[in-house]
């Protein structure tokens, strides 16, 4: 890994310090991060997750996208999960739902792989 993705997982593990936090190298220098257990409140069934990421080698210069979760998830209310949530796919061989929350205005000197992560999160606990 190179070491701009190296200071983004510390990054990560310091923003989530009681999370397990498994990095596996991805052979160009960057690396599939899955934090586990994140809590995502009582919108959600179960409320917790794994979220599984890339940080691909142009990390910070490269939007951390799309994100994760487990692929059992459901909405407590009954809801459908709505737009930008596509179920039927894989993330380091466990079956997901993606997220699909792009950075569109992305900045290099602010927008870390840990703050991506928060707002993915908050993002995810806050649909109404």
């Amino acid at each position: 890994m190179n070491d701009q993705v190296v200071r983004a997982i510390e990054e990560i593990r310091e923003t989530f310090p009681a999370k397990e936090c498994v990095v596996e190298e991805d052979g160009d220098g960057g690396a599939f991060v899955i934090v586990g257990d994140v809590d995502l409140g009582p919108l959600y069934t179960p409320a917790a997750s794994w979220v599984g990421f890339r940080i691909t080698f142009q990390y910070p210069h490269a939007d951390v996208y799309p994100h994760f979760v487990r692929c059992d998830l459901r909405r407590s209310d009954g809801k459908p999960l709505g737009e930008a949530i596509q179920g039927g796919q894989t993330f380091q061989g466990r079956p997901a739902l993606m997220l699909s929350r792009r950075s569109t205005r992305l900045n290099p000197n602010t927008d870390t792989a840990a703050l991506k992560l928060l707002k993915v999160v908050r993002w995810l606990s806050t649909r109404p």
